[in-house]
This record gives structure tokens, C-alpha cells and sequence, in this order.
């Protein structure tokens, strides 16, 4: 395989993963606001700066007041931000492309369709009234592009590269969406006694995970800070959990190097240290620095990826 084309459907694989993860948390962030139990959490302008908070676009001047259709537009159908959803589809299409042989046909055909429906989704709709409609539309096709993932292709050489992009990225969005909503909960606050512990936010992050019923069928309770962190960063048997994601790497990682030591600087060793820090890390620990964490737990998911187009892309 060449590399350039390694190197596209790792890059396809991370676009269709950040493309509904962006979508979900818009969801999510925007209805559960309907419902939250505080004034600051009801907030459009809240819910706003969520937003640009997660996709890493924050807004830091609190006197601004924000355009809900221009921002909605912006992350969503605005195909000139970096972040925005259709920017993301487009480029996993482009990818696509370049490496059209080596994936199956159900595969691209899915992705074509996806492509089309970004494309020419109405924006005056969705910035009006259709962000429920779209962003439940987005997250429900890459549910199926992954099917097709798993379903169409021979889990050889392949299939590990894009899903090493896929959990990379599922990594770093996961990461995003705690750090944003850890950010939420410290603005908006919480009650009983605990302001940030028993913050609204952290339903609303196990939802934008898509973990909540899983995490109340394990904890039997309602979601809280350390409960839910714990889920999400250090539980290897949620399948949107960092330990999980870490040790999906680690296992695709395997198929594409099969070394049987590894050199330090190599992308094998590199996750394996990750994956052992993480394997036997406690929830205090974490809570000790959370931002701190969380940003530690970015910058290694950065680098190994960047570690990774070095050592098997470059050309």
C-alpha cells in the first residue's frame, strides 16, 4: 500500500468520526439547555460559547453578544471553518477518492450519499428550523458508515489504519466535549451543597457521549462528577470511553507494525505507555488538575498521531 493512500484513509476514518461528534454535541447541547434547571444553562449565549468552546473556536469576550444563525451556520454549513461539519464530510469524501481500491463499494456509495446530503442541505432550514432534523441525520450515517466499515471490508491492513483514525479521533473529540462541559459546569454551577459535583452539565455530557443510559444502568445513580469522569476517561467497557479508545489503538496498532520489540520513538511504544498509565490511574488523580489531565490526555493523542504520519505516511 502506498502511503499517501494509508495516509487518506486514516484521515478519512478521523473526519467521519469528528463529523458526528460535532453534530451530537450541537444536539444535545442545544435542546438539553430546554430543560436545564438553572437560569445560565437556559442561556442561548450560553450554549453558543459551548459550542465554539468544544470545536476550539472560544469566544472570550463576555460583553459580545452572538448571532445564533451565524454560529449555527459556521459549525455547521459553512464550508469555509476548518471545524464545520460539511467541511469534514467533504474532505472524508476527498479522501475517499484517493483510495477508492482499497475500500469496498457499499463503503463509498454510503459515504457519496452522506456527501450529497451535506451538500445540498438547505441553509436557511437549518439554521431556522431543521438543527434537530440535521444533526440527528449526521450522527445516524456515520452510525452506518461505521457498519459498513466493519461489515464490507476485510479486517486486514485496511481496516486498521481507518479505524486507528476512528479511535484517534473519537479520543480527542471525547476529551474535547469533557473539557468543554467541565468548563460549562464551573460557569454555570450546580446545588446540593456540591456547586460543581452535581452540575446539570454532566447529564448533559454522558449524553453528548451517548453513554448516559449506560453509565445509570453501571452507577445506579445519577450522574456526578466524579461518576461520570470515571466513565468517560478510565471505563474500558464503554465503547466512547478514553481507555477504551486507547486500547482499540493499541490493538490496530499491532496489525499494522508487528514488531516483536519496539524502538521508543516508535508509534506502538508510544500507546502501549499510554495505555498502561491509563490502565492503572484512579479517578483522584484525574480530579487533582482536571484541565490539566484533560489537556495532557490532548496533547498525546496529537502526538501520536502526528508520530504515526511520520513513521508509516511520510512520503
Amino acid at each position: 500500500m502506498l502511503a499517501r493512500v494509508a495516509n487518506n484513509l486514516f484521515w478519512m476514518g478521523r473526519y467521519i468520526e469528528r463529523a458526528e461528534h460535532v453534530a451530537r454535541f450541537m444536539n444535545v447541547n442545544y435542546f438539553s439547555s430546554l430543560d436545564a434547571p438553572n437560569q445560565l444553562s437556559q442561556s442561548r449565549q450560553f450554549v453558543l460559547r459551548s459550542m465554539l468552546f468544544m470545536v476550539g473556536d472560544p469566544v472570550h469576550d463576555e460583553s459580545l453578544k452572538l448571532n445564533e444563525p451565524d454560529i449555527l451556520y459556521d459549525i455547521g454549513l459553512n464550508p469555509e471553518k476548518n471545524y464545520s461539519i460539511i467541511n469534514s464530510i467533504k474532505v472524508a469524501r476527498e479522501n475517499a477518492n484517493s483510495s477508492r481500491d482499497l475500500i469496498s463499494t457499499e463503503l463509498y456509495e454510503s459515504l457519496n450519499k452522506f456527501y450529497h446530503y451535506v451538500m445540498n442541505y438547505p441553509t436557511d432550514t437549518f439554521v431556522k428550523t431543521n438543527l434537530y432534523d440535521f444533526t440527528v441525520n449526521i450522527t445516524e450515517m456515520t452510525a452506518v458508515l461505521r457498519g459498513k466499515i466493519r461489515g464490507t471490508l476485510l479486517h486486514d491492513e485496511v481496516y486498521a489504519i481507518i479505524m486507528m483514525g476512528v479511535n484517534i479521533e473519537r479520543a480527542i473529540q471525547i476529551t474535547r466535549i469533557i473539557n468543554t462541559k467541565y468548563n460549562d459546569a464551573l460557569m454555570a454551577k450546580g446545588s446540593y451543597g456540591d456547586p460543581i459535583g452535581n452540575s446539570f452539565e454532566w447529564t448533559t455530557l454522558l449524553k453528548c457521549a451517548e453513554s448516559y443510559d449506560m453509565m445509570r444502568r453501571l452507577y445506579k445513580k445519577s450522574p456526578n462528577s466524579t461518576s461520570t469522569l470515571e466513565f468517560l476517561l478510565l471505563n474500558g467497557r464503554c465503547p466512547r470511553s478514553f481507555m477504551n479508545c486507547i486500547n482499540q489503538v493499541y490493538k490496530h496498532i499491532l496489525e499494522i507494525d508487528k514488531k516483536v520489540e519496539y524502538a521508543k520513538c516508535s508509534t506502538a511504544f508510544m500507546v502501549g505507555k499510554i495505555r498502561a498509565e491509563f490502565e492503572f490511574k484512579q479517578i483522584e488523580e484525574i480530579q487533582e488538575d482536571i484541565q490539566g489531565n484533560l489537556n495532557l490526555i490532548l496533547n498525546k493523542m496529537f502526538k501520536i498521531s502526528e508520530n504515526m504520519e511520520n513513521e508509516f505516511f511520510h512520503y
